[in-house]
């Protein structure tokens, strides 16, 4: 692993979700650009002194050194979002694999030369966009791909949250200093929920943006980075969407949710309550799936853990993704090849995408209008 040091968020959540199914190891770190913190997080891991270090350089130099069978398989990088790209280039330029935090880069050049970095080095990459690896997400996905609902017509995904609404970065809380530092986070509320927002509704519906219009806001007086966005899009095909992402609507915890309606009929998904998805047809009741059950599709059964009425929740969805791209990793390194749910995981490709979207709604706050979103990721 390559940041989630001392005070880390999301760095912890990492560490679990990897170990949660028992078939990943953690065996060395570079935890913090500080190289006394990422001994400090070391030993409070319990790992080897020798294979904790002081810099990602160093960690990538020397664990490429070691024999085959005693190096790591693959890094996770859960740094602030400017060092996703330098660190993951030069772990893919030494041979390794990668599962990175979203969002993948600030830049699209870096989002672009990762796609050819990995295609030039056969490695499997994989973007922790969690919330794709929700069982019932996957059925909801399933559900528009059988034509459940007819042709998707219209799509509204919201992800409100709360906790920005005051400037507690300038209280030195960690995680709002970063993440309201443009050097490190690239963008706001936009690049750390919006783009979870976004790939919630490509991943569901398979439809990709053609234009957008986007209100771009900083409401807290001074920060230097948007902590709210409002936008319009319209979707290949002819569907038309509503995203909205927000840090500053007082109340809200992680109130991540989509709702997608076709000619035939919609569907809704809270993450929240993530265990539940609701189907409504025109002509009839409206009907609730629950995770665990043997009516639904196998790649939702495939992607729990649990029999119903045992709740699944946010490790779980996160681990999803560590053990898809952990069997896809396996298999690689054992010349085979990985099954259809093994690759069911967010790609470097859906990174570039990724932050194309972010860049191409903040030059429409800029604009204050509409502008081009098509795109399509080298690779």
């Amino acid at each position: 692993m390559v940041g989630g040091g001392p005070g880390a968020f999301i760095g912890a959540v990492h560490r679990k979700a990897a170990a949660l199914d028992g078939g990943m190891e953690l065996v060395a770190g570079a935890f913090s650009s500080n190289a006394d913190k990422s001994r400090q997080q070391g030993e409070a891991l319990m790992l080897d002194p020798a294979r904790v270090y002081g810099s990602y350089q160093e960690m990538a130099e020397k664990e490429a050194a070691l024999p085959e069978g005693e190096r790591i398989d693959f890094v996770s990088i859960v740094t602030p979002n400017h060092m996703h790209y330098p660190t993951a280039r030069a772990f893919i330029e030494a041979g390794f694999h990668v599962v990175c935090d979203k969002p993948m880069t600030t830049t699209l050049d870096d989002a672009e030369a990762l796609c050819r970095l990995v295609g030039q080095h056969d490695v499997v990459f994989a973007l922790t966009h969690n919330y794709t690896g929700y069982p019932m997400v996957k059925q909801a996905r399933a559900m528009v791909r059988e034509g459940r609902i007819g042709t998707v017509r219209k799509i509204i995904v919201e992800y409100p949250q709360g906790w920005l609404s005051q400037p507690i970065e300038r209280t030195g809380q960690k995680q709002a200093s970063w993440r309201t530092d443009p050097k490190q986070a690239g963008a706001g509320a936009l690049g750390d929920i919006g783009s979870h927002a976004e790939n919630l509704a490509r991943y569901i519906s398979g439809l990709e943006m053609e234009a957008l219009c986007a209100d771009v806001t900083t409401f807290v007086e001074g920060r230097p980075i948007d902590d709210d966005v409002s936008m319009l899009v319209h979707y290949a095909g002819g569907a038309r969407g509503v995203l909205h992402a927000s840090q500053i609507s007082v109340g809200e915890e992680n109130n991540l949710n989509i709702r997608i309606h076709g000619t035939e009929g919609s569907l809704q998904w809270f993450q929240e309550h993530p265990n539940y998805l609701y189907y409504r047809a025109g002509d009839g009741p409206e009907h609730v799936y629950k995770r665990g059950n043997d009516y639904l599709t196998e790649v939702a059964k495939h992607n729990s853990r649990l029999p119903s009425g045992h709740p699944e929740a946010f490790l779980e969805a996160f681990a999803n993704i560590y053990v898809n791209a952990g069997r896809t990793i396996a298999a690689t390194l054992a010349g085979e090849a990985p099954t259809a749910f093994d690759t069911d995981f967010p790609t470097v490709q859906d990174g570039a995408t990724g932050v194309h979207f972010i860049l191409t709604a903040l030059e429409s706050g800029r604009q204050k209008g509409w502008v081009d979103a098509q795109y399509t990721a080298p690779g």
